[in-house]
């Protein structure tokens, strides 16, 4: 790993070693991480790609962490975190750039200041404008889908790129960067021109609902099952008396059933379980094989 140290320290690129990866995630459980890199610029993101390829050493990227389930074991290589890659900026009135970094709260503020309508359904939602096209996220009747117009990413090969309209394959919390492993660097999304006052409005509600509904005072990942067809994940999960259920610190939230909490000292294991838990109970008493929307972020196995 001292490769990645000796180009970090020489390109003043912030490098933290023995990360607890807890600080990171917003369900507040995983081990150590040996590295991890805050580079500021594009051309940094695709010089530490290029860097631990040639050296075979592995690494995750990370955004904000709100989607990811981090492992106990910790991850032996360098998480490579968007926070910095945070620019933003107005073109032709109603396109927004920005940094893949930038948190999705950050991002509908400057919409609402610039009277831009059709982000509204993103506000609360605790990820990064990177992560957010990443899985297409979505809530209220809008998702990433009815305004991104375009993404800048590295691709495998190392070379920044563009991907548009229908080559970005935007989906129920699907993207073309699931299936091509490109890293996202930055964003265009498409708004139109609004009354200020109805989109602070409309802002304000989709937070009230979430406070009202969401166990937001817990360590969480947010809604675990993806929505199954005609229906929804919570609703089944109360409906097979799953509400509350508890593995370890791991709960079923009394709140919301399509939450997993930690409740207090979980473990990545803890969650796992539950997970696979929920899962096997309503698949036999409903017949429905719920899908699960979080990241977990993988150990590289060894070769033998």
């Amino acid at each position: 790993m001292d490769s990645v140290k000796n180009y970090t320290e020489s390109e003043r690129i912030v490098l933290l070693e023995d990360v607890s990866l807890k600080k990171y995630t917003s369900f507040k459980l995983g081990g150590t991480a040996d590295f991890m890199v805050f580079p500021q610029q594009e051309e940094q993101v695709a010089e530490i790609l290029r860097l631990c390829r040639s050296e075979k050493i592995p690494f995750f990227i990370i955004g904000n962490g709100s989607n990811l389930l981090a492992p106990d074991e910790g991850f032996p290589g360098v998480i490579i975190s968007t926070e910095k890659l945070d620019t933003l900026r107005l073109e032709c009135g109603n396109k927004i750039y920005c940094g893949a970094g930038v948190k999705l709260k950050t991002l509908c503020q400057f919409a609402l200041e610039h009277s831009l309508t059709g982000l509204e359904f993103a506000y609360g939602i605790p990820g990064t404008a990177g992560g957010a096209a990443f899985m297409n996220a979505g809530a209220y009747g809008g998702e990433m889908k009815d305004v991104l117009a375009e993404c800048k990413y590295i691709g495998e090969k190392g070379n920044i790129t563009f991907s548009r309209g229908d080559e970005l394959k935007l989906g129920y919390r699907h993207s073309v960067f699931a299936e091509n492993s490109g890293i996202i660097l930055e964003l265009c999304l498409e708004l139109q021109r609004g009354n200020h006052l109805e989109i602070h409005e409309k802002m304000q509600d989709f937070m009230g609902r979430r406070r009202d509904k969401q166990p937001l005072e817990y360590p969480s990942a947010g809604s675990v099952f993806k929505r199954p067809a005609g229906d929804f994940a919570g609703r089944l999960i109360e409906q097979c008396g799953l509400k509350g259920y508890q593995i370890g610190g791991a709960q079923v939230s009394e709140k919301h059933s399509g939450f997993i909490i930690n409740r207090g000292g979980a473990t990545c294991a803890d969650v796992l379980a539950l997970v696979e838990h929920v899962r096997k109970t309503v698949h036999r008493e409903t017949g429905v094989l719920l899908e699960s929307e979080i990241r977990t972020l993988q150990i590289p196995q060894k070769s033998v």
